[in-house]
């Protein structure tokens, strides 16, 4: 083949040697294209230990012996163009291996995938589609996520509601019913659980066979762009979930591609996750950090995506993860990291930050690794964020306790502002604290129906005035009370009732007090953002805090109480003098509560307490949160 002939050139294979090829999903895969003025596609795959490649589908009769590809040499790629291929057509590849019958395989880089079961690629088109979001890319370029106001509502998109006759909801759909109902709750961004092509819809998108196709479950790829659009039209960022820590055995898929261990490691103490029955990436190949970098790279730049919640961080880090003695290899200086899925993480968020900037790389990493969330340049992997599994499961054990209990677990509320500040965290309630048998939020707690939504209430208060970026997980916002089930809708009759409605009701007012307060959100991540009032008063179960936006004088005063008793004359210091303006109280009577509070405000006195001058006199309903601000001076 001349060079004139080919699609990829020397310089592009080359790159990909190299694992620098950051737009390789441009050609690689299915993509449209003219040959001598006949149109068609051309096809390209990476197969390095082939005896043969051919393209199958619609257009040939599935006959391998018809369209055969051209080895590029070295590079390991293959490709070639067929003339009449149009849009909508199904394809595969047949791989002839060193040893055994063929292989027949969907496109690594397709672009659309049949629904499953099916499992054949699809051909489609990059470019075409409209952007109306301009505005939002331009003003996300010059912004700092670290300094904004981030409050994520999680949704798996085929369970957070039903068509009549149980039929998952469309991208079109979701566009008209998700982004209203979002920005009436208030939420800044929505995360999306994984939304590349899998088989199994009980992985929950976890398992992907097909990582350059948007499942079409929900419709075609440019039915998510729409989506995308809407929600930037709209003011809301989205975040996917992407995986690229294991991937599934499926035949059909990266498993054994050309015969041999590929995309995965041969040697399964390394390339293998016995837990989840998955294969691991081998990260030191080239190519295979080449196709998942131009991955990230094609959300990020096809989709408009505003950031990647990297699933299972710590899955990847480190080489005996769920592993016992003598089930792991070491890496080169007989440690347990894994030196070149940190390089990988590393190289991901360069490129990302570089390329895309303003997006935010969020890792899920459930371990004490350092500096995750911290400059390459200084040591650290990168991110943007790191969820803060620490804070969750301290929270859930604290509440989960019966209330009588709580004054021995006090250091259950305080111990993360011990590491606060080592990470740039999200503080998450996501889809997996509310399955596999560990109940929803509202089944969590204790106490009947009444001090079981007061206690969720107090909770979600908690988070919100916490430092840290926010994250909850769909049906949560209005109490569901079953555990999360990934095949059928959330229980959307309960929002109506009046228990439910007012955890709906407090989640709107916490997103909007939490844009509208900076001290609420702005110095997330530095020390002068937070100083506590009082966190020894275990015996009565309340915590106070103080937070600040960069202006000192901008507060914000919270006050918990953890027990259902009412504490009245409860005094605690206050940060100035002044009249003291209730900004939110949970157990008010519009959020289901019993309205117990101090009517509207109180005014501090000059007594002494907790080391400030000034003082103020608290009643503190049951179960609750209180947030306070200094009303303005007149």
């Amino acid at each position: 083949m001349s060079n004139s002939d080919r699609v990829i050139t020397d310089y592009e294979a080359y790159l990909f040697g190299e694992g620098t090829w950051l737009r390789a999903w441009e050609k690689l895969g299915a993509r449209p294209c003219e040959r001598d003025g006949i149109a068609g596609y051309s096809f390209a795959v990476w197969a390095p230990n082939a005896r043969g490649v051919s393209v199958v589908g619609d257009f040939n009769g599935w006959d391998g012996r018809v369209a055969p590809l051209r080895s590029l040499g070295v590079s390991g790629l293959w490709e070639g163009f067929v003339p009449g291929v149009s849009e909508g057509v199904r394809y595969k590849f047949e791989i002839h291996t060193p040893a055994g019958p063929p292989l027949v395989k969907a496109d690594p880089f397709a672009l659309a995938a049949e629904h499953p079961p099916r499992s054949a690629s699809v051909t489609a088109h990059l470019t075409g589609y409209a952007w109306g979001d301009h505005d939002w890319m331009r003003a996300r370029r010059q912004r700092n996520p670290l300094d904004h106001a981030m409050s994520i509502y999680e949704v798996h998109a085929g369970s957070w509601r039903r068509k009549d006759g149980d039929a998952r909801l469309s991208w079109r759909d979701l566009a008209h019913e998700l982004i209203p109902y979002v920005l009436e709750l208030g939420f800044t961004h929505i995360e999306l659980m994984p939304v590349m092509e899998h088989p199994f819809d009980g992985s929950w998108g976890y398992q992907v066979t097909g990582y350059f196709a948007p499942t079409s479950r929900h419709g075609a790829p440019d039915d998510f762009r729409s989506f995308v659009d809407e929600c930037h039209r709209r003011g809301i960022g989205v975040i996917l979930d992407w995986v690229p820590g294991h991937f599934p055995k499926d035949a059909h898929g990266l498993a054994h591609f050309d015969g041999t261990a590929l995309y995965e490691h041969a040697d399964p103490r390394q390339g293998e996750h016995q837990d989840w029955g998955t294969l691991i990436f081998n990260y030191g190949r080239h190519e295979v950090r080449n196709f998942l970098l131009s991955n990230a790279m094609y959300w990020l730049d096809s989709f408009h995506v505003d950031g990647l919640r990297v699933d299972a961080v710590a899955s990847m880090i480190y080489l005996d993860y769920s592993r016992h003695e003598g089930e792991w290899v070491p890496n080169r200086y007989g440690g347990r990291e894994n030196l070149e899925a940190i390089d990988f993480l590393r190289e991901l968020n360069t490129i990302a930050h570089e390329h895309h900037p303003g997006v935010s790389m969020i890792a899920e990493e459930s371990t004490a690794f350092p500096a995750v969330s911290r400059p390459t340049w200084v040591g650290g992997l990168g991110f943007t964020f790191k969820w803060n599994m620490g804070w969750m499961h301290d929270i859930l054990t604290y509440v989960g306790k019966d209330p009588v209990y709580r004054r021995w677990e006090h250091q259950h509320l305080t111990f993360s502002m011990l590491y606060a500040y080592n990470e740039n965290f999200i503080l998450p309630f996501s889809h997996d604290e509310v399955v596999h048998g560990k109940r929803s939020m509202m089944d969590k707690v204790p106490g009947d129906a009444w001090q079981k939504a007061a206690t969720v209430r107090a909770l979600y208060a908690f988070m919100y005035a916490h430092p840290g970026k926010k994250l909850l997980f769909m049906g949560s916002e209005f109490g569901q009370w079953r555990e999360w089930q990934h095949d059928t809708s959330l229980d959307w009759h309960l929002a109506q009732e009046p228990l439910h409605a007012g955890i709906r009701s407090a989640v709107i007012d916490l997103n909007r007090l939490y844009r509208e307060e900076p001290a609420l959100h702005a110095v997330d991540n530095e020390p002068g953002g937070f100083s506590w009032i009082d966190c020894t008063d275990a015996d009565s179960s309340i915590i106070s805090f103080v937070r600040r936006a960069r202006d000192p004088q901008d507060f914000v005063v919270a006050v918990f109480n953890w027990t259902p008793v009412v504490r009245a004359g409860y005094r605690i210091g206050a940060p100035e003098p002044g009249f003291y303006r209730e900004l939110l109280n949970t157990d008010a009577a519009y959020y289901g509560g019993g309205n117990v509070g101090n009517a509207g405000g109180v005014p501090s006195e000059p007594i002494s307490a907790h080391g400030h001058a000034q003082s103020i006199v608290l009643t503190l309903p049951p179960l609750s949160g209180v947030l306070f601000t200094l009303a303005p001076r007149a």
